[in-house]
């Protein structure tokens, strides 16, 4: 029997409950492993933490799907404070796993204010400080897209693995996982030429 492919969705919970359901109905219909810690088909091991479990999630996947939403998330790394869906993400840039990442439209509407507003880097939105509010938890959310949208990386036609799809509502993030994952076997074949390329020390 084929080994399913294995696809982690990385997300806080908070508010989006509905459509992480929706998701993972979606992706399991389409054939796929679906790694989700709110259905609680990640695999845990008792002798790790939390936060050791979701990165060695990452590691083990073989696709990622980030969410990125206003509620940045409350487990935080001792180290680097930051959450562990950041930690994921990070993580699955830096082993370069194939990745697919959604970001709600109040995060995109945000760093474009605030550029407006000459806080045009992380640098600079370090010096504000967000109140208590129902909308917005922390501003290294605004990190967190440019993480995934690589704007580190200055030369544009070097960015590799950059889209992130703007999202408003649930159909609209629906619509764009069923665009990606539907083509179950143009995926498994991006699956094999992407470990490939890892195994030839090819970016």
């Amino acid at each position: 029997m084929q080994k399913k492919p294995i696809i982690l969705v990385s997300s806080t919970v908070y508010g989006i409950e509905e459509l992480l359901e929706r998701i993972y109905s979606l992706l399991t219909q389409f054939g796929y492993e679906v790694w989700m810690s709110h259905k609680g088909t990640m695999p845990v091991f008792s002798n790790k933490s939390a936060f050791d479990n979701c990165i060695e999630a990452v590691e083990k996947c073989d696709l990622f799907l980030g969410i990125i939403t206003p509620a940045y998330g409350s487990g935080r790394d001792d180290n680097d404070g930051f959450s562990i869906t950041h930690r994921e993400l990070k993580e699955a840039i830096r082993l370069n796993k194939p990745r697919w990442l959604l970001s709600h439209d109040h995060v995109v509407f945000a760093r474009s204010f605030l550029k407006v507003l000459g806080y045009d880097s992380k640098e600079k939105r370090d010096e504000l400080t967000v109140k208590k509010n129902n909308f917005f938890s922390d501003l290294r959310i605004i990190d967190m897209y440019e993480d995934a949208t690589m704007e580190s990386e200055r030369n544009i036609s070097e960015r590799k693995g950059n889209w992130v799809q703007k999202f408003n509502t649930d159909d609209d993030a629906m619509l764009f996982t069923t665009a990606q994952f539907s083509r179950f076997q143009e995926v498994e074949e991006f699956i094999k030429e992407n470990f490939q390329n890892l195994k030839g020390g090819r970016k």
